[in-house]
């Protein structure tokens, strides 16, 4: 078990890390060698990624103590202690808070809203809208604090000179297309009727304590992700936005049949399927396949089967791909667009 654990953290660290968070490459090697940490690691529940649910309950209780532990976080200071100290602080303070630390990890899931991912799935929506000239209706599978469903509200800019404005917000997503041109219907607002979020633990950003969860997953060195999540939550307060707590697979259908006819039904989901097991991803597209025979519908995901962007059309459980994109940026820094199969 603890062999097992100590593999995911190394894993973590060399695969999600590298080049991304240097405080958690460093405390993710020592966290794999060392059994009293994995022991409380273990407490994570099954299907949650464990190394992401502990750093994040740590980064999350910290932000509630003064303790010598926040110097070296950036999150908390703008002079941090060099990483090389940090091992023996942060394991102090994980043993001296392990009972409260248990807590958040039974408590707790990984539910990272990722703001940027709108950089990539905008122009899927755009393009939807072009085709159909319909109001759009938004089901998030993991919507978390459903921030992407607020994507219609928020300026873009690509490659640093394709802007799109949406709002007078001074929030914009800046992301790198490497793929071929970005379709014409990017310049084109579109209409977005409903905006339903579905999650087995919905964050509520009018709840502070919730807030400072969804703030505690975001990783300590990522200042514009930390700034890009409180220029949305003013935006996302003035949204008819519907979260839903409940399992997605079990609720799709009963939700879908009270969408308005005359809007275009859009299921999307990123970075959400690969904790949902193989037999209950299966389920979903049949889900889909099911409501697809009262009504047409888009499907826009990853992590489903493979570790590419999809977005596929299914009418009369005919399932037609649009598009397929390579593996983009774990968090949209960049992303590779396709306007063919």
């Amino acid at each position: 078990m603890l062999a097992k654990l100590s593999q995911q953290f190394r894993t973590f660290a060399k695969n999600e890390c590298q080049n991304s968070s240097p405080l958690y490459e460093h405390l993710a090697y020592k966290i794999a060698e060392d059994e009293d940490l994995l022991r409380i690691a273990s407490c994570v529940p099954q299907g949650q990624p464990v190394p992401n649910l502990l750093l994040a309950a740590v980064h999350y209780l910290l932000s509630s103590f003064k303790n010598p532990l926040a110097d070296y976080y950036p999150s908390f200071t703008a002079s941090t202690k060099p990483i090389i100290g940090v091992y023996p602080v942060f394991k102090a303070f994980v043993l001296a808070h392990t009972d409260e630390l248990k807590v958040i990890l039974q408590e707790k899931l990984v539910q990272t809203n990722e703001i940027l991912r709108c950089a990539y799935l905008y122009p899927m929506m755009t393009d939807i809208y072009e085709r159909h000239q319909k109001p759009l209706a938004f089901i998030e599978i993991g919507a978390s604090a459903g921030l992407q469903l607020g994507m219609d509200h928020y300026n873009y800019t690509y490659n640093q000179d394709l802007s799109v404005k949406n709002s007078d917000s001074d929030l914009v997503l800046a992301s790198e297309n490497q793929g071929e041109a970005l379709p014409h219907s990017i310049t084109h607002a579109i209409v977005v009727c409903q905006r339903i979020g579905i999650d087995l633990n919905p964050i509520d950003v009018n709840h502070d304590e919730e807030l400072q969860w969804l703030q505690a997953l975001i990783w300590p060195e990522h200042h514009e992700r930390r700034s890009l999540l409180t220029k949305a939550i003013p935006i996302l307060k003035s949204l008819n936005i519907k979260l839903i707590r409940g399992d997605a697979i079990q609720l799709i259908k009963e939700i879908s049949s009270k969408i308005k006819h005359e809007a275009i039904l859009v299921v999307y989901h990123t970075h959400v399927a690969n904790q949902i097991p193989m037999a209950l991803r299966l389920e979903l597209l049949e889900c889909l396949k099911e409501i697809s025979l009262e009504r047409p519908l888009y499907h826009c995901y990853n992590n489903l089967f493979d570790l590419q962007l999809h977005q596929d059309f299914i009418h009369q459980a005919e399932t037609t791909t649009v598009r397929t994109m390579e593996q983009p940026d774990g968090h949209a820094r960049w992303f590779t667009w396709s306007n063919h199969l």
